[in-house]
C-alpha cells in the first residue's frame, strides 16, 4: 500500500511549540501551510493568528519551500523536522 502522507515534525516559534502533523503528499506547500495554519489555530485554542502567511522551512537545513512546489517533489519525508515562520 503507498502511503499518501507523511508524518512531520512542526515548530511554531510563536507559540513555542513542536506537533506531530501528517501532511498529504499530493497537495502544493502552499495549500499544505493554509491546512497546517488552521489545524495549529484548532489545536492551540485559537492562539494562533499569523499576520501574513507564514514560510515552511526545514528545521534542520533552513531551507525554504517554494509554494508552488508539490510536497512529493520537495525534501520533505516522514520524519522531517519543519517550522513554519
Amino acid at each position: 500500500m503507498k502511503m499518501d502522507k507523511v508524518l512531520i515534525r512542526l515548530y511554531i516559534p510563536m507559540l513555542e511549540e513542536k506537533y506531530d502533523m501528517w501532511i498529504p503528499l499530493n497537495k502544493k506547500i502552499d495549500d499544505v501551510v493554509k491546512l497546517l495554519i488552521k489545524a495549529i489555530d484548532e489545536l492551540s485554542g485559537g492562539k494562533y493568528k499569523p499576520d501574513k502567511m507564514p514560510i515552511l522551512y526545514n528545521k534542520v537545513t533552513d531551507e525554504a519551500y517554494d509554494v508552488n512546489l508539490i510536497v512529493n517533489e520537495s525534501t520533505i519525508r516522514n520524519g522531517t523536522s519543519l517550522m513554519l515562520i
